[in-house]
């Protein structure tokens, strides 16, 4: 069923293109003064545009009729669980998060960062754990660093 829909589909697409571009455009009255008069048309000097119109309007509406019950097709599908024989998609070849390591596995700490000039020192460091082999982190200096002095202009 849906295979014949979508045929059908391609082909109302392809016709409404064909009948948009056989239609005249605005400007196209001006050319009939010079020889182009259309009183000789299978359809008649007007009865052209009447069809071509009335067509692509007919032809639009079962396109975008056709478009909203594929869509709505597509999506009363989606909402139930796939069967057992199903395909699930790609997020069932996600594999599952890794297991936390066994045994007595420590991590080492995280170096400490020092801070800048003229902020106060941190006032408490982790240390590490006991029978780690990280080094343990090195204090921040408490020294404040002489401020700049400038040249005495004399005169």
């Amino acid at each position: 069923m849906l295979l014949f829909l979508n045929v059908i589909y391609v082909l109302i697409a392809i016709a409404m293109i064909a009948l948009i571009l056989m239609q005249r455009g605005a400007g196209a009255q001006a050319g009939s003064g010079f020889g182009a008069g259309a009183s000789g048309t299978v359809f008649g000097s007007r009865g052209a545009s009447n069809f071509l119109s009335k067509s692509t309007k007919w032809l639009a509406v079962l396109f975008f009729a056709i478009s909203l019950f594929m869509a709505w097709n597509a999506g009363r599908g989606s909402v139930s669980a796939p069967a057992a024989g199903e395909e699930k998609g790609l997020m069932s070849q996600v594999p599952a998060a890794p297991a936390a390591p066994a045994g007595n596995a420590t991590v080492p700490a995280a170096p400490a960062t020092t801070a800048p000039t003229g902020a106060a020192p941190a006032s408490t460091v982790p240390a590490a754990p006991a029978g780690s082999t990280a080094p343990a982190p090195v204090e921040p200096s408490t020294q404040q660093q002489p401020a700049p002095t400038q040249p005495a202009s004399g005169g």
